[in-house]
């Protein structure tokens, strides 16, 4: 896994090229939705990763030991939005299943 995937500071590539293998590996494994799916979910890891990090060098100061409140708040939409995704990959699956 590499960190710093999200635009290796490229702004003009698209996250389509710049993902192309994992894309494809996963669309073949996966069917297109799922794999696209599945490669949002490692992006979304690894921009928890890169949060999580910055939040142990950016402390709150009314809770020491916890990151800052806006560090915090990024952490929980990120974890929020993997939740939401996971349920569409899932669902996603079990349509599939339901087909064959």
């Amino acid at each position: 896994m590499e960190l710093f995937v999200c635009g290796k500071y490229n702004r003009s590539m698209s996250v389509f090229n710049e993902k192309r293998e994992e894309l494809e590996q996963h669309e073949f494994m996966m069917g297109v939705a799922r794999g696209r799916l599945a490669v949002t979910m490692d992006v979304l890891t690894d921009a928890l990763t890169m949060v999580g990090q910055h939040g142990v060098y950016c402390q709150s100061a009314r809770q020491p030991g916890k990151p800052a409140m806006d560090i915090q708040i990024v952490l929980q939409c990120l974890n929020d939005a993997k939740e939401l995704v996971s349920s569409v990959m899932e669902e996603l699956k079990r349509e599939r299943d339901a087909k064959q």
